[in-house]
C-alpha cells in the first residue's frame, strides 16, 4: 500500500470496495447447489445444464460461473458445443456438502446471518453494541438467546460450527500433548466436532459436551452418533449452573464471545471445578501483542462487536485473565492457521 503504483492507480482500493461481492459470489453458488451438481454429475457441463437442473435463469447462471471462474472456484473448457464448467479441486474439498472438509454450512451462515448483521456495522461502531435487534428485530440482550432463536438458526450455526473444526480441530488439540488429562469437558462443545476430534487424536480421553439444553437435544438427534461412548453430555447454563469437575476444560471460541468480567467469572468457575493438576485449554484465534494484525482475526473482533459481547485478544489479554483466575504456566501455541492453543495449568 502506498506505493507510486497503488497512488496512480488504487488497485487494493478497489479490491477491497468489491470484497463483499465476492463472498455473495461463492456463497450464492454454494447456496444453489453449483458445486455439488458438479461434482455429482462427474463430467463438465455446460451453462444451459446447469441452469436447467437447479432451476435458475440461464443468463444469470452463465454470469454466475463465470464469475466463479474468474474466482477460480471453477475452470471452464471451451469446446465446439460451447463453455463446459467443471469444479476445481478446491471447490471439490471445501465447497460441496459432501467433503468431510466442507465449508458449505459456515458459509451459509455467514450469508444468511452475519451479512445481515454487519450491514448494520456503522450502527455497531457507533453504540459499541450488536446489532440482532436492527437485523432480526429480536431483543439483543443475551446474544445466543438471538443466535438460537430458532431449531433451525441452532442448526445452521452448530452446522457451521462443525465445519469450522473439521479444517482446525486437530491443529489446536495437537498443539499440547493432552494425553495425561483422560477426563476433559468441552465447555460449550456445540456440536460436538472438536469433541469427535478430540476422542480421535487421545483414545484414551473421554470427553463430556457441556452446553444448554436445546444444544445438547441437537447434538444428540444431528451431530454425536449414540455408538460413540466416549463422548457424554451434561446440560446446563455455565454462567448459572455448576460446572462438572474435569481434568481439562476446553473453551474453544467461548471467550471471544464475552467481555472481561464475564471472562472472569467464567474462568474462576472452571479453577474451582478443575482437578488439581489439571488445565484449562483455550482455543481462541490470537491478535498479533500489537494488534496489527492478523487481518482475518480483526476481521473477527468486528463481529464480534456486530454479534456479541466480546472482542478477540492477544495471547498476554488471554494470559492475563487465565492467571486472574488462578491457573499457572500459562503456554501460548500459535498453530499458523486461524485458530491458536493457550494452555493453564491449575
Amino acid at each position: 500500500m502506498n506505493s507510486t503504483e497503488d497512488l496512480d492507480y488504487p488497485q487494493v482500493i478497489l479490491q477491497y470496495n468489491s470484497g463483499f461481492l465476492v463472498s455473495k459470489v461463492m456463497f450464492t453458488a454454494c447456496e444453489l447447489g453449483v458445486f455439488d451438481l458438479l461434482l455429482e454429475s462427474g463430467e463438465p457441463l455446460s451453462s444451459d445444464a446447469i441452469a436447467a437442473r437447479l432451476g435458475t435463469s440461464t443468463t444469470g447462471m452463465e454470469r454466475l460461473l463465470d464469475a466463479c471462474v474468474g474466482l477460480k472456484l471453477l475452470a471452464v473448457e471451451l469446446t465446439q458445443e460451447g463453455a463446459l464448467y467443471r469444479n476445481t479441486e478446491i471447490s471439490n474439498i471445501y465447497l460441496t456438502k459432501s467433503s468431510p472438509k466442507s465449508q458449505y454450512h459456515i458459509m451459509m451462515y455467514y450469508s444468511n446471518t452475519v451479512y445481515l448483521c454487519w450491514h448494520y456495522l456503522a450502527d455497531a461502531v457507533r453504540e459499541g453494541r450488536n446489532q440482532y435487534e436492527r437485523a432480526f428485530g429480536i431483543l439483543s440482550k443475551d446474544p445466543f438467546g438471538a443466535m438460537y432463536r430458532s431449531e433451525e438458526e441452532m442448526l445452521k450455526f452448530m452446522a457451521g460450527q462443525n465445519s469450522v473444526w473439521s479444517i482446525c480441530g486437530r491443529d489446536v488439540l495437537a498443539a499440547f500433548d493432552l494425553s495425561p488429562f483422560r477426563q476433559i469437558c468441552d465447555l460449550g462443545g456445540g456440536g460436538g466436532a472438536l469433541a469427535r476430534e478430540c476422542v480421535s487424536l487421545y483414545p484414551n480421553s473421554t470427553v463430556t459436551i457441556y452446553d444448554l439444553p436445546k444444544v445438547v437435544q441437537l447434538a444428540k438427534e444431528q451431530f454425536v452418533p449414540p455408538e460413540e461412548h466416549r463422548i457424554t453430555f451434561h446440560e446446563g447454563d455455565f454462567f448459572n449452573d455448576s460446572i462438572p469437575e474435569a481434568e481439562l476444560y476446553i473453551l474453544s471460541k467461548i471467550l471471544h464471545d464475552w467481555d472481561d468480567d464475564k471472562c472472569r467469572q467464567l474462568l474462576a468457575k472452571v479453577y474451582k471445578a478443575c482437578r488439581p493438576g489439571g488445565g484449562v485449554l483455550l482455543v481462541e484465534s490470537l491478535l498479533n501483542e500489537d494488534k496489527s494484525g492478523p487481518l482475518e482475526t480483526q476481521l473477527y473482533s468486528m463481529n464480534m462487536l456486530v454479534q456479541t459481547e466480546g472482542k478477540e485478544r492477544t495471547a498476554a489479554e488471554y494470559s492475563k485473565l487465565l492467571e486472574a483466575a488462578g491457573f499457572r504456566e500459562v503456554q501460548v501455541k500459535r498453530t499458523g492457521k486461524l485458530y491458536d492453543a493457550v494452555l493453564g495449568s491449575k
